[in-house]
């Protein structure tokens, strides 16, 4: 009698835990958000990531009978976006311009069985709401890995080498060698920490390694042995300890309740006077303010991200105006290169989707209620 009751619990936590799971045949009503192209829609024909583009994938759903919504429009009662809240099925969103999926608005969305980021992280979205509503959460696993790595490693650079006053002096026509050298540096021989060392954070260490830095990861789990000593990077398992140690500092963890704002000002404290600092992660793990007084006083001699909270930043925001700081809106992961591979993982999920099929199990964010490792 147990071992028949745990197996109807089974089936009916299975029916519950997921919308998404088995789709029922038939029209869907789908929603994308992504950043308006507007004069810069034309200028590239893989620019897929705007509304204008909407990840290529217009003609593929209405061939089949869908519904597709694309719009850039998401904030306020009267946006676009409130518009179709009760009836859509599929929401697709991006880390770019991303929709910000409340508890209230997953509460509406009587429809609503799939939410897709198109991209990587899915912090945009109330988790444990979504989990509750037994909806499925999916995101395009290491769709922009490269890209954001890359990115991180020119943001270094350009805030060691002290690179972008120089070239605003090209621009405004003056000339003074020593205005930029003095606070110049090499890479080589320099330590670097990444606090995270997932995907992207591996990627970085391995492209640093060329450069002779010392390295050094905090992460809830270590690299696997073989790749930890090609890489010639060390395990911090105390991240405080490790911050003192590091001339450079880069932010690769997901947002979570665990980390969010985990950079406050005591954390910032114990970093060494003068470090640099790159999060391409999410602003929401760093201090708003904390950030912008470290870089007044000097604490902090470079800050350099592309991400920011809220997003888009408002004109009032600190970190515009903080000084020497490499911060640019949301960009990193949104290469055309990585459009195109987050566009092809979109569609792919959309398929297995309207088949019933299950996605590749690491693009799951929330499956059957359960979120994912890193989320808990």
């Amino acid at each position: 009698m147990a071992m028949w009751r745990a197996a109807a619990r089974q089936l009916v936590d299975r029916a519950l835990g997921s919308r998404a799971a088995h789709t029922s045949a038939g029209s869907k009503k789908i929603v994308g958000v992504f950043y308006k192209a507007g004069e810069y829609a034309d200028k590239n024909p893989n620019f897929v990531g705007c509304v204008e583009g909407a990840l290529g994938i217009r003609n593929w759903l209405e061939s089949q009978g869908h519904h597709y919504i694309v719009t850039d429009d998401k904030e306020g009662p009267n946006c676009e976006l409130e518009k179709h809240i009760e009836d859509m099925h599929v929401l697709i969103t991006t880390p770019f311009h991303p929709a910000y999926v409340t508890a209230e608005r997953i509460k509406r969305a009587k429809n609503l069985e799939l939410l897709l980021t198109a991209g990587i992280g899915s912090d945009h979205i109330d988790l444990p709401a979504a989990a509750a509503a037994g909806l499925t959460v999916a995101e395009v696993t290491g769709s922009n890995t490269v890209s954001v790595a890359e990115d991180e490693l020119l943001r270094i650079l350009i805030l060691l080498r002290n690179f972008l006053p120089g070239y605003q002096q090209v621009v405004q026509g003056e000339w003074n060698v020593a205005g930029i050298a003095h606070r110049a540096y090499d890479l080589e021989g320099k330590t670097v920490g990444t606090v995270g060392a997932g995907r992207i954070g591996r990627l970085l260490l391995q492209r640093l390694k060329p450069f002779n830095c010392n390295l050094l990861y905090h992460d809830r789990l270590k690299i696997a042995p073989e790749l930890e000593k090609e890489i010639g990077a060390k395990f911090e398992e105390d991240l405080d300890a490790m911050l003192p140690k590091c001339d450079v500092i880069v932010i690769n963890t997901p947002l979570t309740e665990k980390t969010r704002g985990m950079f406050n000002k005591e954390r910032i404290a114990k970093m060494k006077k003068g470090v640099i600092v790159v999060n391409n992660a999410r602003g929401a793990i760093m201090d708003t303010q904390a950030v912008a007084d470290a870089c007044s006083s000097g604490h902090i001699a470079g800050y350099g991200g592309d991400v920011w909270f809220p997003q888009p930043a408002p004109k009032d925001h600190p970190w515009r105006y903080m000084p020497n700081h490499a911060m640019t809106p949301h960009i990193s992961g949104t290469t055309i290169d990585a459009q195109l591979r987050y566009a092809e993982g979109v569609k792919d999920m959309l398929g297995r989707y309207f088949k019933g099929e299950d996605f590749p199990v690491q693009n799951y964010i929330v499956k059957e209620g359960q979120l994912a490792s890193q989320y808990q």
